[in-house]
């Protein structure tokens, strides 16, 4: 099996639509460290198991300086966040979205 990962970090801003009062609720922004986890059994034609290029490609157009409640259709928590990047790169295991020092959500796939 082949592995690889991909840390990139990104600056935008969202809100969360939360049942109960919180500061969150209003507009505010992070830089986003994002760290996504990749495996094949085997390499593509490129000798690659997924171009990082195409990984630091897809956040940075979808999400960085942006506001994410305008370009992610559902609630741009940090768990939501790490499973619509999974969902969206190619052979993704595994995202970690840390959002500030100490605040980390993971996604991983069964």
């Amino acid at each position: 099996m082949y592995y690889i990962s991909k840390r990139i970090e990104i600056s935008s801003a969202h809100r969360l639509d939360l049942p109960y009062e919180s500061k969150c609720s209003a507009v505010h922004g992070h830089n986003w460290i994002i760290t996504v986890y990749c495996r094949a059994e085997f390499l593509n034609q490129a000798g690659m198991v997924t171009d990082f290029t195409h990984v630091k490609r897809l956040l940075e157009d979808k999400m960085d300086h942006k506001v994410l409640n305008d370009v992610l259709p559902f609630n741009p928590t940090a768990e939501n966040i790490a499973r619509w990047i999974c969902d969206n790169v190619e052979n993704c295991y595994r995202v970690d979205v840390q959002e500030s020092e100490g605040n980390m959500a993971s996604y991983e796939r069964d």
